[in-house]
């Protein structure tokens, strides 16, 4: 049999699929390319050194697994790293090239981040001509690493931004997006990295804006013709701080302004971090130089919290404000409110104030009638898991089978139906939703959701099945 590079690296990657999480597959392992293949070495390129330096802490063992199962015992692995000029420590397993010493690779397209070209310039706000700006930083220090505590949820997000508060604009994490739902917790995380980081490194100039606030001074500032000024403020931050960034859409001024903000930071070694409510794989009216941009870091994703988290974070809630109550309490919340953090903590607060200012004691009673007004209140998101199971129930087959290869016509359907009411009904990205159902790519979702638009106009059979599960979804 004939092999090659990636051949070898496909059957790889599809015994690591298998041993870890879809989200650590995702992050360490879609963005490698495998290169070339000689005798029983199999190169493959990594986009940075932090890249090459986290695989080799972290999954050296598997990828060594993997690939004696493909080339036998003396199987060797040869990293090339795609923006790095230095030789770093060799492994008897693996060993790592810098891309600069090779001539076949293209040319990146990122400009090494470079230092400043006046190492006299300390304070960058001390400029001939310009008085001594002082910035405030806009960050809410109630928002703390302390209190954003960690789950699977939130593991790699909260990791991300740690390594980034340790070494803003030193690691592979630059920009670092942080994207998912209402409610869980993105604001907080953006703020914690940049109070972190104001701690650590108290000469940063660290900002936080939100996307609309930043849209408004841009237009202000075409309306008293200082654009330029604007542009140059931005330009002096050390870490910016961006919430809620898909609000840009459609905006395309606004996007060309931070277009050349973004290039300027990242070239100098600055540290970007975004918000958004959507990963950039599913954001509309974005332009295609600035989404490329997003990728060029890491896109974290902040997950609904399971039960254990959610008791966690009660617990922690109850803790800082010295308040004790019964434990079947604090279960009941956690297993009635599943989708938001803010509820969650917004129903506790609610318990406190009842037995605390109207000095009543709280019973199992009270905490129903609190969490059915949470709710309630709030329109609520179903889960991908929940969907899966309505449309399964509907068509009379386990979830099991939804989730199958099978390419029978009635499952496919079926399977499109649930990728498309989860697409509606949830904020996860394409790429969560495909993993959830039946381990397919953002691209097979996509494709679902326009063939049920289509079969819907065409098909009255179809048309009846849709309405019929969204009055059952929307119940």
């Amino acid at each position: 049999m004939n092999l090659t590079a990636q051949s070898v690296w496909d059957n790889c990657l599809s015994f690591i699929k298998d041993n870890i999480q879809p989200q650590a597959y995702k992050t360490w392992f879609d963005p490698i390319k495998a290169v070339k293949l000689t005798d029983n070495a199999l190169s493959i390129q990594v986009p940075s050194k932090f890249f090459y330096e986290w695989l080799e802490e972290h999954y050296v063992k598997l990828l060594k697994v993997a690939l004696t199962k493909e080339l036998g015992e003396n199987a060797k692995l040869v990293y090339i790293i795609k923006m790095e000029n230095t030789y770093g420590n060799q492994r008897p397993f693996t060993e790592k090239i810098p891309s600069s010493n090779r001539s076949n690779l293209q040319p990146q397209e990122l400009d090494v981040p470079v230092k400043h070209k006046n190492p006299e310039l300390k304070n960058p706000f001390v400029i001939p001509g310009i008085r001594n700006i002082k910035i405030e930083s806009q960050l809410n220090p109630n928002y703390n690493f302390d209190n954003f505590l960690e789950g699977d949820s939130n593991r790699l997000a909260r990791s991300a931004g740690l390594a980034v508060a340790n070494k803003p604009g030193g690691t592979s994490f630059n920009p670092l997006l942080i994207f998912g739902g209402v409610g869980l917790g993105k604001t907080h995380l953006a703020h914690a990295i940049g109070v972190d980081i104001k701690d650590k490194y108290p000469e940063k100039t660290v900002l936080y804006i939100s996307a609309e606030k930043f849209t408004q001074q841009y237009i202000e500032s075409v309306k008293k013709n200082t654009r330029n000024d604007f542009i140059h403020f931005y330009q002096l931050i050390d870490v910016l701080i961006i919430d809620d960034v898909q609000f840009f859409s459609g905006k395309s001024g606004t996007q060309d302004v931070f277009f050349h903000i973004f290039n300027h930071l990242h070239q100098n070694g600055k540290q970007v971090i975004l918000t958004s409510d959507k990963a950039p794989v599913d954001m509309q009216d974005i332009e295609q130089r600035l989404l490329s941009r997003f990728k060029w870091g890491l896109s974290a994703e902040l997950q609904t919290p399971d039960y254990e988290t959610r008791i966690s974070i009660l617990k922690n809630k109850l803790y800082r404000d010295g308040v004790d109550m019964p434990e079947d309490i604090v279960e009941y919340v956690a297993k009635n409110i599943k989708t938001n953090v803010r509820e969650l903590e917004g129903a506790i607060i609610s318990l406190i104030a009842q037995s605390s200012f109207n000095k009543r004691e709280v019973t199992i009673e009270l905490t129903t009638q609190i969490v059915e007004k949470f709710v309630k209140n709030t329109k609520r998101e179903v889960s991908i898991d929940y969907i899966q199971k309505v449309v399964s129930d509907y068509f009379q087959m386990d979830v099991s089978t939804l989730q199958s290869k099978t390419r029978k016509r009635h499952i496919v359907q079926a399977r499109q139906l649930a990728m498309f009411f989860a697409k509606k009904f949830t904020k996860a990205s394409l790429a969560s939703i495909g993993s959830q159902i039946g381990k397919r790519d953002h691209a097979t979702v996509l494709h679902a959701c326009k063939t049920v638009d289509n079969l819907a106009e065409t098909d009255k059979q179809f048309r009846k099945h849709l309405e019929d599960l969204t009055k059952k979804l929307s119940q």
